[in-house]
């Protein structure tokens, strides 16, 4: 229940700061330039709080559904403007004008996230020193050479410090078809060049797991302890009275060394009743659990409804990566770059079937992630928000109508024809644009499902 209400919550504020940046964005410029806001709005729908403010009585308002949000401007094809007022129509302007007041709102989101990732940086991020911890047999990593203990200190010339530090360019790269120079310490304290190809790489396999499943390079990973970390409410383990903290000692006499061999006890008993030992608070206890049993693969197992607890990570490799504000500055425009790169990379490569669309996440997934990297802290949670304001600035500006992309489309061609386009084409382009949008949205609604029952 906590978990929901920390992804609902995480989920809203998240919505709330990105629409309100985007829409601030378009706001600001549109005053700027001399044209009247009517109305500023958080979300769409039935309004949940509204007032008027400012000389001219805009409008500000939080509605119902918080999926995105609009500012609305004086103009004349939408109702009937003052005659004191026409200086100050949105369509009264010129092209420029009306192009750079488009622009604004991706503009602010791609500012936001700099400032974003420029404060995370300067704060100081916790990570895990980039020392190699498995290599997979029969991986790029290990044909490049790569051994356990070597400890990657430049990638193509940018340095490395912490292990996921340098994740966004190896997407570039394996996008780019490239090979990648890696400079090791080994563990004879010698450096060395490692070469990872990535030339024949596979461009649906290109995940968040790139590094590990992809090139076959894992760092420090925390042991899965015996002991339970999460009990899910209902499952066998709660039933029978077990706690989060109880360590297991013994199952039906068998000794419990580690999570695997827990696991591998429980698995093999579905319906089973279980003699288990555990340790609780220094004393022992005896519980007997009866596991559920489960259909998996076409077979029968046991499952009790608990997730280990992991061991800290050694201070030794613990690291804090913190800039000053000139070079948090610049891995701030760097990742933004980055992602922002990534993004088109990876839409242009799904249009030529390279790439699964099945990657496309909606906002149940987004929310799901909102709520992990706000438990984790708040520096992830800021860094959160800097990728999903990147992902919304590169989404507004495709050229779909409707989106402020499209709006900039139809603008560089009253540029060119030196008259706006007949009404009736942009009402076909807007007919168009919102079923491109509603297919697009059920596309991710159906990927963030899929992944849930999965």
């Amino acid at each position: 229940m906590i978990n929901f209400i920390y992804t609902v919550v995480a989920f809203v504020v998240a919505l709330g700061i990105l629409i309100t940046v985007h829409e601030f964005g378009h706001f600001w410029v549109a005053r700027r330039l001399g044209v009247k806001v009517l109305r500023f709005s958080v979300g769409f729908g039935r309004p949940l709080w509204s007032r008027r403010i400012g000389r001219d009585k805009m409008e500000l308002v939080i509605a119902a559904i918080p999926l995105g949000g609009y500012v609305k401007m004086l103009d004349e094809t939408e109702g009937k403007v003052a005659r004191h007022d026409l200086r100050r129509a949105f369509n009264r302007q010129p092209v420029w004008k009306r192009a750079a007041i488009a622009a604004s709102g991706p503009a602010a989101n791609f500012l936001f996230a700099i400032l974003a990732y420029w404060l995370v940086f300067m704060i100081g991020v916790e990570g895990i020193k980039p020392v190699v911890g498995k290599v997979i047999e029969g991986s790029i990593a290990q044909k490049a050479g790569f051994r356990v203990g070597d400890e990657m200190l430049r990638i193509d010339g940018h340095e490395v410090t912490s292990w996921d530090q340098r994740r966004l360019y190896l997407f570039r790269r394996a996008l780019d078809r490239a090979t990648v120079h890696v400079v090791v310490r080994d563990p004879e304290g010698r450096e060395r060049t490692r070469a990872l190809d990535l030339t024949r790489f596979p461009a649906g396999e290109i995940s968040s797991s790139l590094v590990e499943r992809g090139i076959g390079l894992y760092g420090y990973f925390p042991e899965a302890l015996p002991v339970i970390g999460v009990l899910d409410a209902g499952g066998a383990a709660a039933r029978a009275g077990l706690r989060v903290g109880d360590r297991f000692v013994r199952i039906d006499g068998h000794e419990v060394r580690d999570w695997e061999g827990l696991v591998a006890l429980v698995s093999r008993s579905p319906g089973r009743a279980l003699a288990l030992t555990v340790e609780r608070e220094g004393a022992r206890l005896r519980v007997t659990v009866v596991p559920d049993a489960v259909e998996q693969d076409g077979r029968k197992i046991g499952r009790i409804g608990i997730r280990p607890r992991f061991s800290d990570v050694p201070e030794h490799l613990r690291i804090k990566v913190r800039h000053g504000p000139v070079a948090a500055l610049v891995e701030g425009v760097d990742n933004t770059w980055s992602m922002s790169w990534l993004t088109l990379k990876m839409l242009y490569k799904m249009l030529q079937l390279e790439i699964s669309a099945k990657n496309i996440s909606g906002p149940i997934t987004i929310a799901q992630y909102a709520g992990y990297s706000a438990m984790i802290g708040a520096e992830q949670f800021i860094i959160f928000l800097a990728v999903i304001s990147v992902s919304l600035a590169v989404l507004n500006l495709l050229p779909i109508p409707v989106l402020d992309g499209g709006h900039l489309l139809y603008f560089a061609i009253e540029a060119v024809r030196g008259r706006p386009l007949p009404e009736r084409v942009q009402a076909w382009g807007q007919q168009i644009g919102v079923a491109l949008l509603v297919a697009l949205m059920l596309l991710a609604f159906y990927n963030d499902l899929t992944r849930i029952f999965r």
